[in-house]
């Protein structure tokens, strides 16, 4: 299978409820030798980070075979086929009224009666970095561990970050409260019934919740993108469950002011036309999007059970990933790594392994390459 980027991604593995400064990035990969332990322990801290850097794995792995398989995200691999941008289009700037097709566009697929609530991005990532911005905050809980994008995007300034488990969700009184529903990496999920009374009880109360909802197709009941709260923003990616993360296409749903602040610090042209002719089609291809949804839970059963078969312990996920336990768990990504395929290790707890979902004519590969590794 041709090899398809996937989008970068982090966690932070900072035990749940643990407070206080998050541990600095990885230093850069230093210029050693391909192929020496050097490469692959650098690496190895690399990967721990986030997901992605597959230039960075072949350089480390050089032997490994080809192409590789990259599990190291959560992505869809059958991305929608539908028709991409026009040369024409392409040659001139963004058209202001095809994209606010691709905000109406979106705000139908997620149930929203007001399209100007919808503020395209570039991808879910863009809109979470734009939010200190927007919001001042004294301080932030981060329900934890998640995506660690949220921890240093509030890391600036004054604002103090406190990451919290999801048990103390509830009790929080930070100006901002931030959680991924479902989780990363976990899949940790927050029904949508008990989630709005949270919002609703923060909103009284004058303070924030962003919603990050980067997954949510995966389990559509679990979103709140439609309700219109002062308080309340929601973020949305497009590029995974679509399988198109090149793209760079995402949404923050956010009450009338913060959305207009959000599209002047974007500008004119926040996302390209080949994301907006893309988007407004797959949004507005329904059938797909429920084959989809059903082809992908289908696929996640099938690599739970050759996880299980190879003696990993399933933790949770959703369907377009799966978090697992393993015994000598930087032992089995390196003997992956040898076989070309990319997974997501964890500093912290050590022993998890995150595995992006397979396209299905690959299934056999990672079996292989799982039963050699686990040796």
């Amino acid at each position: 299978m041709a090899m398809r980027p996937h989008a970068p991604d982090r966690m932070t593995d900072t035990p749940a409820g643990a407070r206080g400064a998050v541990a600095a990035a990885p230093a850069a990969i230093p210029p050693v030798v391909a192929g020496s332990a050097e490469t692959q322990d650098a690496f190895a801290a690399h990967a721990a980070a986030h997901g992605g850097r597959l230039s960075a794995a072949m350089t480390a792995y050089p032997n490994a075979p080809t192409p590789w398989l990259d599990l190291s995200t959560g992505i869809n691999p059958e991305p929608w086929p539908g028709a991409r941008a026009p040369a024409d289009l392409l040659a001139r700037l963004p058209d202001p009224v095809q994209l606010a097709g691709l905000e109406a566009a979106a705000a139908r697929a997620f149930g929203m009666a007001d399209p100007a609530r919808v503020v395209a991005t570039g991808g879910a990532e863009a809109g979470l970095r734009l939010l200190p911005r927007v919001i001042h905050a004294a301080d932030v809980d981060i329900v934890s561990p998640t995506y660690s994008g949220h921890e240093s995007a509030w890391r600036t300034g004054a604002t103090r970050v406190h990451r919290i488990g999801a048990e103390h969700m509830r009790a929080s009184a930070a100006c901002v409260l931030a959680l991924v529903n479902p989780n990363n990496p976990d899949g940790r999920a927050l029904g949508r019934e008990p989630l709005s009374d949270l919002i609703a009880r923060r909103t009284a109360a004058r303070l924030w919740t962003i919603v990050d909802e980067s997954f949510v197709e995966t389990e559509p009941g679990l979103s709140v993108a439609d309700l219109a709260s002062d308080r309340l923003v929601v973020l949305r990616s497009f590029g995974k469950f679509y399988g198109l993360p090149g793209l760079r296409l995402g949404f923050a749903i956010a009450p009338p002011g913060i959305a207009e602040r959000l599209r002047t610090l974007q500008g004119e042209w926040p996302v390209s036309s080949e994301a907006i002719v893309m988007g407004s089609g797959a949004y507005a291809d329904r059938t797909w999007r429920t084959h989809a949804e059903a082809r992908l839970r289908l696929q996640a059963e099938a690599l739970d059970d050759l996880l299980v078969r190879r003696g990993l312990t399933v933790l949770g996920g959703t369907s377009l990933f799966r978090l697992v336990s393993v015994s000598g768990a930087r032992r089995v990504f390196d003997g992956l790594c040898r076989a070309g395929i990319l997974t997501r290790p964890f500093t912290g707890p050590a022993d998890w392994l995150r595995f992006g979902l397979p396209p299905q004519q690959d299934l056999g590969r990672l079996d292989d390459a799982l039963r050699q590794a686990m040796r």
